[in-house]
């Protein structure tokens, strides 16, 4: 693994940890000890219990953001600025695996040419051609090293063709970063939508109809949407891992996948669940996930600011 590979990755673990911190400790501190005497836990709980007749949770949570807009900003703008700082999680990990599984091959490569000069050193004993034909058998592999060695590269030490033959790790690395952005973009455009809209609300009856579809609109897109997108993508991700296991990975780095599993599947079912509830809202399959999430990105973080050139 190049240097400039690995600076990259130990700049983007710190931020992993950063956004972990936020995201699994700073949130929910803040949720307990800000929002829960203003009354957010009822809001949020009556607008995952509205119903599409009466729209009560969705005014219920309309009329809270109109009286602590404060609140709900530092709220959001938390969430936004934890996922923001993990967006190239997706594309670190599809680094480390293309990296790893090239390691990989160049080391059943020198194994293999190991075993193709003992074979040959016994020939060589009986029959002079064959030392011929393992010379140039020999001159060719080198030749073909050097061919790989002098393919271009990125400019964080990747070569430019590494992607080929791997397209499940490249749509793992895109769905989960389509997720994150989802999450984000859908993130801020709701929030300062919301403030806008609860700018005049008093009570239930002062919320349009086209308020409260698009509220809802926005909050499926993340929890349904973002979260969902970004849980399959780690679950490829963790699957693609466990899959070669301990052949190619170092144990630590299995464990990592096999939780990864459980996580992508945590996310995924906590998003199926926000889109069939009423409004798309949170609800605890969706926050399990997402704190177990952030434990893993911590973990994850850790692991990358540690990592040592090969």
């Amino acid at each position: 693994m190049k240097r400039s590979l690995l600076a990259r990755l130990r700049t983007n673990g710190a931020l992993y940890l950063i956004g972990a911190v936020l995201l699994g400790l700073g949130v929910p501190l803040y949720q307990v000890f800000v929002l829960e005497p203003s009354g957010f836990s009822s809001a949020l709980s009556g607008q995952a219990q509205g119903t599409a007749s009466t729209d009560i949770g969705q005014s219920t949570y309309l009329v809270w953001i109109h009286e602590h807009n404060g609140l709900f900003l530092v709220y959001h703008g938390l969430l936004i600025l934890a996922f923001a700082l993990i967006l190239t999680l997706p594309f670190s990990l599809y680094r480390i695996i293309v990296a790893q599984e090239i390691l990989g091959q160049d080391e059943d490569v020198v194994n293999d040419l190991a075993d193709d000069s003992e074979v040959g050193e016994d020939a060589v004993a009986n029959v002079e051609e064959d030392e011929v034909e393992k010379d140039e058998v020999e001159e060719g592999e080198v030749e073909d090293a050097k061919e790989s060695e002098d393919a271009p590269a990125t400019d964080d030490g990747m070569l430019t063709n590494a992607w080929r033959g791997k397209g499940f790790i490249v749509l793992a690395a895109w769905l989960g970063t389509l997720g994150l952005l989802l999450y984000v973009l859908g993130s801020i455009v709701s929030t300062f939508y919301l403030v806008i809209a609860s700018a005049h609300v008093t009570t239930g009856k002062d919320v349009a109809d086209n308020v409260i579809l698009l509220s809802g609109i926005f909050t499926a897109t993340t929890n349904t949407g973002g979260i969902g997108l970004l849980g399959l993508g780690i679950l490829l991700f963790g699957a693609t891992i466990g899959r070669v296991g301990m052949r190619l990975w170092p144990g630590i780095w299995v464990a990592l996948g096999y939780v990864a599993i459980l996580v992508g599947g945590l996310l995924c079912s906590g998003a199926i669940a926000a889109g069939t509830n009423a409004g798309g809202g949170q609800v605890l399959l969706n926050t399990v996930g997402t704190l177990l999430f952030a434990l893993w990105t911590f973990w994850l973080g850790l692991m990358l600011i540690r990592l040592q050139p090969e």
